[in-house]
């Protein structure tokens, strides 16, 4: 039976309230909020002018729920409230209720420390952020290691050193744990770290060539020249934020809308820096403008998805929206601290917004013209792994050899958008027993992630490997004893059947198993293994037929084409040659006891 929409809007208050609409099974379709009930629920049964989606939202009405509030922002509360509780299928649902990143630095320890942090703030100490991404705390974490130096070593690492480590040796920390460096130059390096986080880059610059002079004038060169280092690096920082002038933590919104697909992109300005950007694609239900959208997205964002520290001073949209005022004091109300909802704005900010505009335009653009499932296939994984967030990166390893022979390890790299081809690395793997694929692991990983370290490429979010418990244990040992911190490591292992879709996936960290992921998941999974797997067998058979196109003699120091010949005729093959002695070979012209040790510790390796 049709819903009786004349006489329920006929008897409709025109008070601010919410609205539920149901279906004739008593599931929510939709939840709406108004400043005037009467006028905002009529406007869905008009005769003419609605979208096709709401045409198909009203024909499944079969009732109406109706709250009555005070106010236009406590029906705002009350709209995010029950989109939460019922998660109705007509409304736009933000699906990424993360908790935001932090930079930790500790103040309890004689040794402060810096630290990656997610989640409840329990541990003592200062609290930078919230950061959009781990990436971008990862980037700050490096220059801050450039630059100051302070440690961000655990403290179980750090109280249980006899010797420097590898980030001393690389020069990204000045080495408290074993009295390299003082307290007090240490605690200045402290302060200096936690005034940059501040925003403080400028007086940081000044007080260090302060610094710099006072240590020229004591004739105290080397010092003065790691100041000279520190300042050449912050001017850097600071050249490549031209635009990032100002004060303040703000958050710069721009909606771009286009065929039914929507981006929303959020530069997360603090302290006058853009601390990185974030890309949402919701999924359009009713919402025909911009300002629809926005309108409907925001109170999510800041309702539901932000804990009270993460909410702005300031918050700058491309377009004005209805519903800002009711935004502004339910924020006010749950921070209890002034909000500005601008949408113009002027200076930096009108930089910032355009850049945040522009972005939002090229990511729809590039949404629309892709083809590909990969971004559904990342929420999968998301959901299947008990995630917070839809990992941004993910990194593959496997190896191929032919019973020993040749042996290569591959790299691939996964993001949002695909395989990233550039950042692929084979590795010929060298100095390994025959058919050991755990040391070949390793030697791979420790490779890969010593260049990281360092700074020359992008830590992952997801390390997988393809291989059960004993080359996990490998990568676990590998990537701690670098360093490596907040990357999951999973093992991709055959399942009984040892067919595909039978894959079972082991965490690293627990030993946790899940032996029947989601589909989608195991799609991207098996698409990430065995892109990792074609890699690793190409760069193999490329160096085992490049082998075999050459003599094993070749590459030896002081081996060249006449001593090769001369080896050959002597002992009529090269399989004679490598069951030679050191004084076998040195029977040969030209062989001295030099070339002859080279010739036998190269071919005996072999």
């Amino acid at each position: 039976m049709a819903f009786a929409s004349k006489s329920f809007i006929d008897s409709l208050t025109q008070r601010a309230g919410t609205y539920q609409m149901m279906d004739s099974d008593g599931a929510v379709l939709y939840v709406g909020k108004a400043k005037n009930l009467k006028k905002r629920v009529s406007s869905y049964f008009r005769k003419s002018g609605i979208s096709a989606k709401t045409s198909a939202l009203v024909k499944r009405i079969s009732d109406i729920d109706i709250t009555v509030t005070e106010t236009e922002t406590e029906a705002l509360i009350l709209e995010q409230n029950l989109i939460k509780k019922h998660r109705p299928a007509f409304n736009i649902l933000m699906r990424d209720d993360k908790s935001y990143p932090y930079i930790l630095l500790t103040d309890k320890d004689q040794w402060p420390r810096l630290s990656f942090h997610r989640g409840p703030k329990k541990q003592q100490g200062t609290y930078f952020g919230p950061y959009p991404s781990v990436n971008s705390v990862r980037e700050s974490m490096s220059l801050l290691q450039r630059v100051f130096k302070v440690r961000q070593c655990e403290d179980s690492f750090f109280k249980n050193r006899s010797r420097p480590c590898l980030q001393y040796q690389i020069n990204r920390c000045s080495g408290p744990c074993v009295d390299l460096a003082t307290e007090e130059d240490y605690q200045t390096s402290v302060e200096l770290t936690r005034k940059y986080l501040e925003g403080k880059s400028d007086e940081i610059t000044k007080q260090l060539e302060q610094q710099m002079d006072r240590a020229s004038d004591e004739m105290q060169y080397e010092r003065a020249a790691e100041m000279r280092d520190q300042i050449k690096a912050l001017r850097q920082v600071q050249a490549q934020q031209v635009i990032e002038k100002g004060r303040g933590i703000i958050d710069v919104i721009a909606a771009s809308l286009e065929r039914g697909q929507a981006c929303i992109h959020i530069l997360y300005i603090r302290q006058g820096r853009i601390l990185g950007s974030r890309s949402f694609y919701p999924k359009i239900q009713l919402s025909e403008t911009v300002e629809d959208l926005l309108s409907e997205f925001l109170p999510q964002i800041y309702l539901n998805g932000h804990g009270r520290s993460d909410i702005p001073k300031e918050i700058i949209t491309s377009n004005s929206f209805e519903g800002a005022d009711a935004l502004t004091k339910a924020l006010e109300h749950l921070i209890n601290r002034s909000v500005k909802i601008k949408h113009s704005v002027r200076g930096a900010r009108a930089k910032w917004m355009e850049l945040a505009a522009r972005t939002a335009n090229l990511n729809l653009q590039a949404r629309l013209l892709s083809t590909q499932t990969i971004n559904q296939r990342f929420e999968s994984l998301k959901e299947t792994l008990g995630f917070e967030s839809t990992p941004e990166r993910i990194e593959c390893f496997d190896v191929s050899h032919s019973s020993g022979e040749s042996t290569v390890a591959s790299c691939v790299v996964f993001d949002s958008n695909g395989p990233v081809k550039n950042d692929y690395r084979k590795f010929n793997i060298k100095g390994v027993k025959a058919n050991d694929d755990y040391a070949a692991m390793q030697q791979a990983l420790e490779r890969r992630y010593k260049r990281l370290v360092n700074g020359e490429g992008q830590i992952p979010d997801i390390l997988l490997i393809d291989g059960g418990k004993g080359q996990l244990s490998v990568a676990k040992t590998a990537l701690a004893e670098l360093g490596v911190v907040g990357v999951t490591i999973i093992g991709v292992a055959k399942g009984t059947t040892r067919k595909a879709g039978f894959e079972t996936l082991i965490f690293a960290e627990t030993g946790h198993v899940i032996t029947d992921p989601d589909q989608a998941a195991l799609h991207l999974i098996q698409q990430i293994r065995d892109e990792a797997h074609r890699f690793a067998i190409t760069g193999h058979k490329q160096r085992r037929d490049k082998k075999r196109r050459t003599s094993a003699l070749e590459g030896i120091p002081g081996v060249g084409p006449k001593r090769r010949r001369d080896l050959l005729k002597h002992f009529g093959g090269i399989v004679e040659v490598k069951k030679a002695s050191v004084a076998d070979l040195m029977k040969v012209s030209n062989i001295n006891k030099q070339v002859a040790e080279s010739i036998y510790a190269e071919l005996c390796e072999e």
